[in-house]
């Protein structure tokens, strides 16, 4: 049915657009002749297809449009008519002859529209006499269009000053009045129920042109403030009062709002929101009064030279006790309503008064009164708008040091579920890492930290078996960075802001003193101490190194050494992955070697240790590369006492004698010697120091181990790994390198060869195993000799000879 009514309805429209062009043929045939009685005949004619009932406001519209074109004509023709000595009160006279009252109306208004620019009459009374005829049409659509016509066409020919611009004015008003009442006559007609939805949308077709009309009566230059204020705004407040219905109500003191300027709104504050707890209860006055705090917010960030004007009227106080009043008047708002009340009010307020931050938390307060009586909210939307009422103080001061000023804040907080408190938890560490804001005082560290206890512990009970992993770690990693924000050059302040975290009930300390670093240094061992529940045994190793090396730089060396044991005793017990394994090693061994504060017994000890630590680890190469990584422990560049060359070179050869081990393991399981990087990795160490001038590692040895190396690269039993010859063919182009620089560096390379030759290949090895003596002993002969060529077998066993003891 309902697509018959549409296709009815279209039929409707065009046979009516038909007539009216049918006539408006004959109107033009007319004008051109001259002829007034004719062109009046058909002019009335084309305006009775107007007076239908069976288009909606959308069509209908459509049907006036090509309407008001024509009438456009036939003003122009009405004045031609006057200069050409025809007396326009007998034009005004003749055309109400009009068989029809709504023709003789339109015809009448366009008259009249000449009537008043000839100021052959008082403008006042013509306009008068016009409102007073339109009265005439009460049909909702027809009365509605018919005064529009007539604001439209009269707008533009109104005095601008003067008695009888103010009585023109009241006469527009006058016109309003009844478009107001009209606005909701669709309500008053009677018809089926399953019509109520079709009268509702026609209702709110309407509006738009209510809305239009009001909108021509702003744009008067008579009306100004003074007018608005005692004549316009209390007439139109009193009909939209009146008129009793929630649909027109709503949409008519929105129009109030978005069509005058925004200072009359200013300077009317008090009357215009006097109207709204007069309202209907289900008028949606939060939307309404939450649109006139934007408009009055952006008139007031549009310059500052207008901000005087809202501390003369006291526009927060007003606004303040009128949301006050509406709420209390409707005692069964959603609390929905309220808090974007609240929150409206607060952007105006930020707007307005941003150096007040007393009203700001007056604002926050009476929401939290408000809430007081709610618990948890429920309600999504109400939800957002308590997120949107917390994020404008961030948003507008860009500092969360100022936002903690507000002392009714946290307990807005209150009154959000868990998820959404970690909502605006995180809302709030973005704008601090956002805007770089830092922490300074204990007492504002822990404001901060009860705002995003969301984020430190469980609230509401909530089931970590809904916590979603990676928003978890999300979370807890801008917490972690958020510590970074904590700053104060006073060390002791600063030493305060990591206690605030702590909390009094896990102060370690006692009672307050003087910071030491001793202090520090024992609140930062308990703080790795918790990791161990976590576990996360990885990150406390790492934790316990950098605070033994911040331990070294503070020249306190019993702290550094109990660091290090502690290191070293999580390694032992806790960390069990081979990989973990590895990386905690080369950590340690890193952390050692750049340490300066131990004395020969204590350094002795941890790196003893370490070397332990090194050969034990589960695969070989890790073992190799380890082990030659001590010789780091024995020779350091700045430190003279610490240069070993001895135990250095004993390193680089126990790390030779894995990698052997290593290749003897990769023959027996696949049959192949395997690859040659670990050989090539630790003559890149023995390049090493022998650049810095360790008289252990002596250009023989380097030698000889490039020409086994190359040996065994050539042998039929090795791998082919193009990684290898790469990394080995580099290292010989560095030595070649450091020969033609020439001078000292250039002599000191000169006797290493980067090639040899097989013909002294034998002498090559004996000559190295010579000049680096032992390193190989307790391991079989034929076992090595098996992880090389059949053809070189023989020689590593010679090796052996002089390696072993």
């Amino acid at each position: 049915m309902m697509v018959d009514g549409v296709e009815d309805e279209e039929k409707w429209l065009a046979a009516g657009i038909a007539g009216l062009q049918q006539n408006a043929f004959y109107m033009h045939r007319a004008l051109d002749s001259n002829n007034l009685r004719d062109a009046l005949k058909y002019s009335a004619q084309m305006l009775s297809e107007l007076r239908t009932s069976k288009l909606s406001p959308q069509k209908y519209y459509q049907l006036y449009m090509r309407a008001f074109d024509e009438l456009r004509k036939l003003e122009m023709f009405f004045k031609e008519e006057t200069r050409r000595g025809c007396s326009i009160i007998d034009l005004y006279e003749l055309v109400q002859h009009a068989g029809n009252i709504l023709p003789r109306l339109y015809l009448l208004c366009t008259v009249g529209s000449v009537y008043i620019k000839s100021k052959e009459a008082p403008a006042k009374d013509v306009l008068k006499d016009l409102v007073e005829m339109c009265r005439g049409i009460q049909h909702p659509v027809r009365g509605l269009f018919l005064r529009s016509y007539l604001s439209q066409i009269s707008r533009d020919k109104l005095p601008d000053i003067g008695s009888e611009c103010y009585t023109a004015c009241e006469s527009f008003i006058l016109l309003a009045d009844p478009e107001l009442r009209l606005a909701v006559g669709l309500s008053g007609l009677q018809g089926p129920a399953r019509e109520k939805d079709k009268r509702e949308k026609e209702r709110s077709e309407l509006r738009d042109l209510v809305g239009k009309n009001l909108h021509v009566l702003s744009q008067i230059e008579g009306v100004d403030l003074d007018m608005y204020k005692e004549t316009v705004l209390p007439r139109v407040l009193e009909q939209v009062v009146n008129c009793k219905d929630e649909i027109a109500q709503c949409y008519l003191m929105d129009c109030i709002i978005q069509v005058f300027p925004d200072e009359y709104h200013l300077q009317t504050l008090e009357i215009l929101l006097g109207a709204f707890p007069q309202l209907q209860p289900s008028v949606d006055i939060k939307t309404v009064l939450s649109r006139l705090m934007e408009r009055l917010s952006n008139y007031a960030a549009s310059s500052t030279e207008v901000l005087p004007e809202f501390l003369q009227v006291e526009a927060f106080s007003k606004l303040n006790n009128a949301i006050g009043k509406v709420i209390e008047a409707q005692a069964d708002m959603p609390i929905l309503g309220a808090v974007t009340l609240y929150s409206s009010l607060l952007t105006f307020t930020l707007h307005v008064h941003p150096d007040r931050l007393d009203y700001a938390d007056q604002v926050l307060g009476a929401c939290v009164k408000k809430l007081s009586g709610e618990g948890k909210l429920e309600d999504n939307r109400a939800t957002k708008q308590i997120v949107a009422l917390l994020s404008a103080p961030l948003d507008k001061y860009n500092d969360i040091v100022t936002v903690l000023k507000l002392s009714n804040y946290p307990s807005v907080m209150e009154y959000v579920d868990s998820e959404t408190n970690k909502v605006m938890a995180m809302v709030i560490i973005q704008s601090i890492m956002k805007n770089n804001t830092q922490i300074s005082t204990a007492d504002k560290v822990g404001a901060l930290f009860e705002l995003i206890k969301g984020l430190i512990r469980d609230l509401d009970g909530a089931a970590h078996d809904q916590v979603d992993e990676d928003d978890f770690k999300e979370e807890q990693n801008s917490v972690a960075r958020l510590i970074q924000m904590l700053q104060n050059d006073d060390t002791e302040e600063m030493f305060k802001l990591v206690r605030q975290l702590q909390g009094p009930e896990e102060n370690p300390f006692g009672e307050e003193g003087s910071t030491t670093p001793k202090k520090v240094f024992q609140l930062l061992n308990q703080t790795i101490e918790t990791l161990y529940g976590v576990p996360a045994p990885e990150l406390a190793l790492r934790l316990y190194l950098q605070c033994a090396e911040a331990a070294n730089d503070s020249d306190l060396e019993p702290v550094a050494y109990e660091f290090f044991t502690q290191a070293y005793i999580l390694y032992e017990e806790e960390i069990s992955d081979s990989r973990a394994q590895v990386t905690a090693i080369h950590l340690i061994i890193g952390t050692l070697q750049r340490m300066h504060v131990f004395g020969v017994e204590n350094r002795d000890t941890l790196t003893h240790k370490a070397t332990g630590y090194s050969a034990k680890l589960l695969k070989k190469p890790d073992q190799c590369r380890a082990v030659y990584a001590c010789s780091h422990l024995f020779w350091v560049d700045d430190q003279d006492n610490m240069k070993d060359g001895e135990r250095v070179l004993l390193c680089l050869k126990r790390a030779l004698r894995i990698a052997n081990a290593a290749q003897q393991m990769s023959n027996a399981t696949r049959g192949s010697t395997g690859s040659v990087t670990l050989f090539v990795e630790i003559l890149n160490k023995y390049l090493y120091f022998f650049e810095k001038g360790n008289t252990q590692i002596n250009a023989a040895a380097i030698q000889s181990l490039i020409e086994l190396i190359t040996a065994e690269m050539q042998s039929e039993s090795n791998s082919p790994d193009p990684a290898a010859d790469a990394f080995f063919a580099s290292t010989l182009r560095y030595i070649q390198f450091q020969k033609q620089k020439g001078g000292a560096v250039g002599e000191k390379y000169e006797p290493i060869k980067a090639s040899a030759d097989n013909s002294d290949l034998t002498h090559s090895i004996e000559r190295f195993a010579v000049d680096t003596g032992r390193g190989f002993g307790g391991v079989d002969s034929f076992a090595i000799g098996q992880a090389f060529s059949p053809r070189n077998q023989s020689l590593w066993s010679r090796v052996l000879v002089f390696f072993v003891c």
